[in-house]
């Protein structure tokens, strides 16, 4: 068991260095992109602690998941990011209780400001492309608003920073598509 530890402990450190090597390079091509490619995950504020029998962890939403202290990923299930419409960048407490079970929340949202875009698919992914950028959107979300490659989006997005996802906030149908409204089904 002992050995299996130390092997884990060294793939970590590995990864850690080249990591750092991977942002040292980055900066020295760009240096603007870590900043914007690490800004909303940082788990430097992220905080975990006990309360009575359940778990309290902390952390901010990276659009898919919730990056906790030490920047340990937590899954957040992804109807409840859609329909809670999270952005990058917001506070997320999850509470795991003593049978297993987590319980997320949303503490502190980031500012938000709205875009419009189209929907398009991009190497079988939804994607949004608003404002000359392509945004990631979950799947749940393109699902639940019934949404097709061509239809307009409006899109919910950190405001002043730089954000690689973005959250469905309405999807509205092609004019002929089959999820538009015909002017005969309006009473």
């Amino acid at each position: 068991m002992s050995e299996n530890l130390s092997k884990i402990l060294r793939m970590i450190e590995a990864a850690e260095a080249s990591l750092k090597s991977a942002r040292d390079l980055l900066s020295e091509i760009d240096p603007t992109a870590t900043s914007r490619i690490t800004s909303h995950v940082r788990s430097g504020d992220a905080k975990a602690y006990d309360q009575g029998e359940t778990q309290i962890v902390e952390g901010n939403f990276d659009g898919q998941n919730m990056i906790g202290p030490h920047e340990k990923i937590f899954p957040v299930p992804a109807n409840y990011a859609s329909k809670s419409k999270l952005v990058e960048g917001d506070r997320l407490k999850l509470t795991i209780m003593p049978n297993g079970s987590f319980v997320y929340k949303q503490i502190s949202p980031v500012e938000r400001e709205f875009v419009k875009g189209t929907l398009v698919k991009e190497d079988g992914q939804f994607r949004v492309m608003a404002g000359g950028k392509s945004f990631r959107v979950l799947l749940a979300s393109v699902t639940y608003y019934k949404g097709e490659v061509g239809d307009e989006v409006t899109l919910l997005t950190p405001k002043d920073r730089e954000s690689m996802w973005g959250t469905i906030e309405a999807v509205i149908p092609q004019v002929g598509s089959s999820a538009a409204v015909n002017d005969e089904d309006v009473f």
